[in-house]
């Protein structure tokens, strides 16, 4: 019941439900970025936060 209010409350915002080629997905990438800015900067998020959790780690082994 949860799940069919969340669906229909999407509907009137006009979102696909489903994307049937990579040209549609290419046009509804958020705050206006390319393929490649999107790549790019989901590496370097990846990238800081596998840094963050390793140096969390590091501190807490040599706190020990």
């Amino acid at each position: 019941m949860i799940f069919w209010m969340g669906v229909i409350a999407l509907l009137p915002l006009r979102m696909p439900l489903g994307l049937s080629t990579a040209g549609e997905a290419s046009e509804a990438l958020p705050f206006g970025l390319s393929m490649g800015e999107l790549q790019t900067w989901t590496l370097v998020y990846l990238g800081l936060s596998s840094l963050a959790f390793v140096v969390v780690w590091v501190l807490g082994y040599l706190r020990r």
